[in-house]
């Protein structure tokens, strides 16, 4: 105790005598490592598409470091990257002149020596886990340090002291953990593990086939450098319909694919995959069905063929638009994958400052973003979008363009727009609502590079899937 107390420079208890413990005042410089930090920007200098990509991936800010020319640098050179301007030793000398920060991150002799100051850049992510981790340290001796200070106050709300202390300190914890994909095979491990716990108690088209019949044929299929946006009002069953258009594509087409789920987590979504595929309804369960020597069959089936495919998943809540870019660059590179699909839109954010201060310019900025993503990776995009309330107040709840939250942007970046519509949402009474169960449609109401229009679908709402055409006359009954 007696050694925290001389580190953060505050008097501490001495339990053992029952008293305080007199501690000399010894300033202590907080922990930190300049030779990493100068390390990991030089890599970044060196090799800027490489080295700032996995730092915004790895989540390092400006102030993981502990000179603040160090911080002021790294903004700069975060700030490059993010709009794709070009970065090397001349024009960042000029934009540090332009922006009054030469003389603060320490001149020019500084950077011609960061420049040549990393001997080998493969140490790159061991140094940044050594400036992350000093980082925590000193965040940890922060907040100890506010807790003892509010601790001596002798505040009356104890228990509430407690809460905001232990709040803290997760705070640092999250911060400092890197969210990454989970792998499909550990993933349908956890999902068949809840699933013996119930137990126990194509068309060729220029691009890729989503394996709807007439969505293919109007589109081409899914191509390269593409965006898709899948809009629709709650409960239409978006997140299901992209579900199964990645299910065909990367399990029966083998094609390597990346899922972003803003709002659900990788569990959920590979349930959905597992229970879909082998067309088990996983909701009976729950009322006491007891699965067949079929449905064990079909459910292996399913499990060992999405198992084997190479889906990944990233469940991070809230992600950045930096953050997807950078993950899924970095998949590209490792696993090449062939697809993004992306739920949703506008749980998505951009920490840019133009973007804090407008909700819709935030909007254009992600909607920009995922599209030049698409272009640079040259994959097709799949985003799911929410309608704004405007059906609600229309006959039949028909769905339109305009209806797409935040839409200026959005319409103009996509190369094709459904907008996903199930008419028994919308029924008056149970008779009507018994008429159109199962009926769904998808209005492509933009195609950049074909027709338009609707297009019939079956929604089994059981086993959250859609298929071809409409139902037949005894489904839709």
């Amino acid at each position: 105790m007696a050694d925290n107390a001389k580190e953060t420079g505050n008097q501490a208890p001495n339990l053992q005598q029952g008293g305080v413990e007199r501690v000399d005042d010894v300033m202590r410089a907080m922990p930190h490592a300049l030779g990493p930090e100068k390390s990991i920007l030089s890599s970044m200098l060196q090799n800027p598409h490489e080295y700032i990509g996995t730092a915004v991936e790895e989540k390092l800010t400006k102030e993981h470091f502990y000179l603040p020319a160090h911080g002021m640098l790294f903004d700069v050179l975060l700030e490059c990257f993010e709009k794709g301007v070009e970065i090397e030793l001349v024009s960042l000398v000029q934009k540090l002149i332009d922006k009054s920060l030469l003389e603060s991150v320490g001149g020019p002799a500084a950077l011609t020596e960061l420049y040549s100051y990393a001997p080998n850049a493969g140490h790159f992510l061991a140094h940044l886990s050594f400036v992350k981790d000093k980082y925590t340290l000193r965040s940890i001796i922060n907040s100890c340090n506010e807790a003892i200070a509010q601790a001596y106050d002798n505040p009356e709300n104890v228990p509430g002291l407690l809460d905001s202390v232990e709040t803290n300190v997760l705070a640092i914890r999250e911060s400092a953990e890197v969210t990454r994909a989970v792998t499909i095979k550990s993933a349908v491990q956890e999902v068949m593990e809840y699933f013996a716990a119930l137990c126990a108690g194509e068309k060729a088209a220029q691009g890729f086939s989503t394996g709807y019949e007439v969505l293919d044929r109007m589109s081409n299929g899914l191509k390269s450098g593409e965006m898709f946006i899948i809009a629709a009002r709650p409960s239409m069953g978006k997140t299901s319909f992209m579900m199964n258009i990645v299910e065909h594509i990367c399990v029966d087409l083998q094609k390597p694919s990346m899922v972003f789920s803003c709002e659900m987590t990788s569990f959920q979504l590979v349930q959905r995959l597992v229970f879909s595929r082998a067309r088990f309804k996983i909701s009976d369960m729950h009322k006491g069905y007891k699965p067949q020597k079929k449905d064990l069959l079909d459910i292996k089936r399913a499990s060992e063929a999405i198992a084997a495919s190479k889906l990944f998943i990233d469940d991070t809540p809230g992600i950045t638009i930096n953050d997807l870019r950078a993950k899924a660059r970095r998949k590209k590179r490792d696993e090449d994958i062939q697809l993004i699909a992306i739920d949703y839109l506008q749980l998505m954010r951009s920490l840019s400052k133009q973007a804090s201060n407008s909700r819709e310019r935030e909007i254009a900025e992600i909607s920009a973003g995922l599209k030049g993503l698409a272009k640079e990776l040259g994959i097709p995009i799949i985003v799911l979008a929410q309608l704004n309330r405007g059906p609600e107040g229309r006959s039949g709840g028909t769905p339109r363009m305009s209806d797409l939250r935040e839409s200026g942007s959005i319409e103009q970046d996509a190369d094709l727009i459904g907008l996903l519509y199930r008419s028994a949402y919308y029924a008056e009474n149970e008779e009507e609502r018994k008429e159109e169960e199962g009926k769904a449609e998808l209005l492509l109401a933009k195609n950049r590079n074909g027709e338009t229009g609707p297009i019939p679908l079956t929604f089994i709402a059981p086993l959250m899937r859609f298929e071809t055409g409409a139902p037949a006359p005894e489904q839709a009954g």
